[in-house]
């Protein structure tokens, strides 16, 4: 029996995240701060590379072990489900849409920063739901998930606290919109039954 490298997305992602904090608390103490954090409203500088990386690489910095653990736990069971049933460049995409649109709508509308993968997070909890998806159909799983995950979102959205609610339901809008827009094919259904 070998170890295999079975979600080659999901888990260069885990372990570029890890990398980051790791290097961000025993090397370069700036580093979330200076190139894994999207600056809020008015700090955006078309002109600069700085600005553009950030908001794709926003999703790779979390504050601390507890809140990378927290986004992890979820896409290390999701993400490989979903990479077997959409692909890995798919999915890869799938993650790079969804940084960019968190990124960028919090530039524009938010003053606060924003980091993590919680929206990459809610993504997959949207698409996940869409995995036994048969055309013509709504699945109930779709609808309950949206209920329940969103609507605690909005919410909590109204409450004082450091968690940015917008990017969990944008997240989750943007896995809605791929599960509706590319949802799996029976040759995928079928890789998963093997």
């Amino acid at each position: 029996m070998r170890i295999k490298y079975n979600a080659p997305v999901v888990l260069t992602f885990a372990l570029i995240s890890a990398s980051v904090l790791l290097l961000t608390h025993f090397f370069f103490y700036s580093l979330t701060d200076d190139w894994f954090r999207v600056l809020g409203q008015g700090s955006f500088n078309r002109r600069s590379i700085h600005s553009w990386v950030t908001l794709v690489s926003h999703v790779a910095g979390h504050a601390d072990w507890n809140h990378l653990i927290n986004n992890f736990a979820l896409i290390l069971m999701l993400g490989p489900i979903l990479e077997v049933t959409y692909g890995s460049f798919s999915l890869f995409i799938m993650i790079l849409i969804t940084s960019v649109v968190t990124g960028a709508l919090n530039v524009l509308f938010f003053r606060t920063s924003l980091e993590g993968a919680s929206g990459v997070v809610f993504m997959m909890i949207l698409l996940a739901s869409f995995t036994n998806f048969q055309e013509g159909e709504i699945p109930l799983t779709f609808i309950l998930i949206l209920v329940l995950y969103l609507g605690r979102e909005l919410f909590n959205s109204f409450s004082s606290n450091n968690i940015s609610e917008f990017a969990h339901i944008v997240g989750g809008f943007c896995g809605s919109l791929f599960g509706f827009l590319n949802p799996p094919t029976p040759r995928t259904r079928k890789r998963l039954e093997q």
